[in-house]
């Protein structure tokens, strides 16, 4: 039987998952053991890099929420509070720069993220969302996250590494002297696996990671056509 194109695949897999949230365990530890995270900054086709990023999703908080049930009585024209949030204008960004970018078809600046996970469970691992994190010592409350989607099988007690490449580096947001290792507070870097899908159709979620924060990037990454990519962005 021909193998489900990964767009189709996840799609129908989180679909089925999302019918029963009594599958859905949420806890700190995942059976999916992380065991190395590193990144690094290269070079890829413009025709390669379209595919593996996508805009990054419009995180609500209940202050959005509430600003999107008012906005009726809002005069026109007045400006969505969440342009001026931290996330707000990371959106922005990547967008200007994914638009920059497959505008000129030459090699581009990209970030290439990886991990190595172990999958300690009886079940083979079918998706993983994960994270590569970012935090600036001089603002550590709010931590530079490139989250990604990956369709991956990990058999029981098998490791594997993840790739993901994104548009979106730390500089944007984390200041260049904090990456340096010579740096006085240089900047912690961290990893986390937010969510992981088996076979079986049972779910591991961590405890502080909400889909609905990424549900409209979730949408667009499974909607669009995936090439050989492992990952998508979120």
């Amino acid at each position: 039987m021909k193998r489900l194109l990964p767009s189709l695949f996840i799609l129908i897999l989180s679909a089925l998952a999302f019918s029963n949230q009594n599958a859905v365990v949420t806890s700190e530890k995942s059976s999916l053991a992380l065991l190395e995270y590193k990144w690094s900054k290269v070079r890829y086709p413009a025709e390669r890099i379209e595919s593996f990023s996508t805009q990054p999703a419009k995180l609500e908080s209940q202050g959005t929420r509430n600003y999107e049930r008012n906005r009726v009585n809002e005069p026109l024209g007045a400006r969505d509070p969440y342009l001026d949030t931290v996330d707000g204008r990371s959106a922005a960004i990547e967008k200007n720069v994914q638009e920059a970018r497959t505008r000129v078809r030459k090699a581009v600046d990209a970030y290439d993220y990886r991990i190595k996970v172990q999958n300690g469970s009886t079940q083979p691992a079918d998706i993983v969302f994960w994270e590569y994190q970012f935090v600036d010592p001089a603002n550590p409350a709010l931590p530079t996250r490139r989250q990604f989607l990956c369709s991956i099988k990990i058999d029981p007690g098998k490791a594997k590494e993840i790739q993901a490449v994104s548009l979106s580096g730390p500089s944007e947001v984390v200041t260049l002297a904090g990456l340096s290792s010579d740096s006085a507070k240089p900047v912690q870097e961290n990893a986390v696996i937010n969510r992981v899908e088996y076979v079986d159709g049972k779910i591991w979620q961590r405890k502080d990671w909400k889909f609905a924060e990424i549900k409209l990037s979730y949408t667009r990454a499974v909607t669009t056509p995936w090439g050989k990519e492992m990952c998508r962005g979120l």
